[in-house]
């Protein structure tokens, strides 16, 4: 399976992207550790962070073919390329850019698409979007997923934005394949007061709320 495909099944399957975004240095390799130890598999780092590029060698190097990196907030080509030949094996854009979906097709890493109006959606779908990052999912909100898959039933969902342990379930069984997020499992203050394992235990409770959600089929028409 290429690391495109692979990226994309492991974030369908466990249903939970996490992402971190740091505005000064950090213990990545920490944190990526703490996500991991909490069942995550892919794990989105934006491009804004700081020494980017260095961290995902170190962060590469550290897991190997055992974490999927992705390269958050990617807003052209150039970063893209960038990105991937540090190690980042997912592109995520918050916006429609066909050239960075096709910059990360070209070196082999799944790209995921930011989107939010159904013309959007099926632009990102026509580009070769892996999967679509519905943003800012709050202002939608879950039925809106509902809404997107009656017309693209098969597009591949991940909302982000606005979600949190109280809607987490609604957006699962509304018709999102994954959920994603930073503040969910990355809040700096949390982390200070009760240390790495708040990262690890919060992923613990997103995958369960959508493991629990899987259950019930859709809400679909």
């Amino acid at each position: 399976m290429s690391a495109e495909n692979e990226a994309t099944s492991l974030t369908r399957t466990i249903g939970v992207l996490p992402a971190m975004k740091l505005k000064a240095g950090g213990d990545l390799v920490a944190y990526a550790r703490a996500m991991y130890e909490g069942g995550a598999r892919v794990v989105e780092i934006t491009t804004t962070t700081p020494g980017i590029f260095d961290a995902f060698q170190a962060l590469a190097a550290e897991f190997k073919d055992r974490l999927f990196l992705a390269a958050g907030t990617t807003l052209d080509a150039t970063t893209a390329r960038l990105a991937i030949l540090s190690g980042a094996r997912v592109i995520v854009s918050p916006a429609l850019k066909p050239e960075v979906i096709e910059t990360a097709h070209r070196y082999g890493a799944a790209a995921f698409c930011g989107a939010f109006t159904a013309t959007e959606v099926l632009a990102a779908m026509e580009a070769g979007a892996d999967m679509v990052k519905i943003f800012p999912a709050s202002l939608g909100g879950p039925r809106y997923m509902t809404n997107l898959k009656m017309v693209y039933p098969g597009v591949r969902l991940c909302p982000s934005g606005g979600i949190g342990l109280d809607n987490a379930a609604e957006f699962i069984r509304s018709g999102a394949d994954a959920i994603s997020g930073n503040r969910n499992f990355f809040d700096p203050g949390m982390i200070e007061r009760h240390g790495l394992r708040w990262i690890s235990e919060q992923i613990e409770k997103y995958i369960a709320i959508v493991s629990e959600a899987r259950r019930d089929p859709p809400e679909l028409p």
